[in-house]
């Protein structure tokens, strides 16, 4: 995740690239194999997406790219946590870790940055 989640109400399908990592038209496969995706869409017809959506994408993210499922595989497992009432408490955890990645990812970044000012000084 580049940036982190800010409290807006919607978001639009550039701004959930940016906080995902996706791209455009990979969101927008996933609304059609993806039940628990849909996001609606303002007056222009443009895609409009609440964090619940974004929460769920990060889901779906984990699901395929690090736990490695297949769609239909994920899809099942999306539709197991809704029906069992986990979907809710999953999309918060897959948020809290994407947020402590970032933190960690600029902490490192943040760290090179001062070590290599003190060898600047030292040398």
């Amino acid at each position: 995740m580049n940036e982190p989640v800010t409290k807006k109400v919607y978001y639009s399908i550039g701004e959930v690239c940016d906080l995902t990592g996706l791209k455009p038209h990979v969101l927008r496969y996933w609304e059609t194999q993806f039940e628990v995706l849909r996001p609606t869409k303002n007056r222009a017809g443009n895609r409009v997406f609440r964090s619940r959506e974004i929460e769920v994408i990060m889901l779906v993210k984990r699901l395929l790219y690090e736990q490695k499922y297949t769609i239909e595989g994920a899809n099942k497992r999306l539709l197991q946590m809704r029906s069992g009432g986990k979907l809710e408490e999953e999309r918060r955890s897959v948020l809290e870790s994407e947020v402590l990645t970032g933190l960690k990812a600029d902490l490192l970044q943040l760290k090179d940055t001062l070590s290599h000012g003190r060898s600047r000084e030292a040398g």
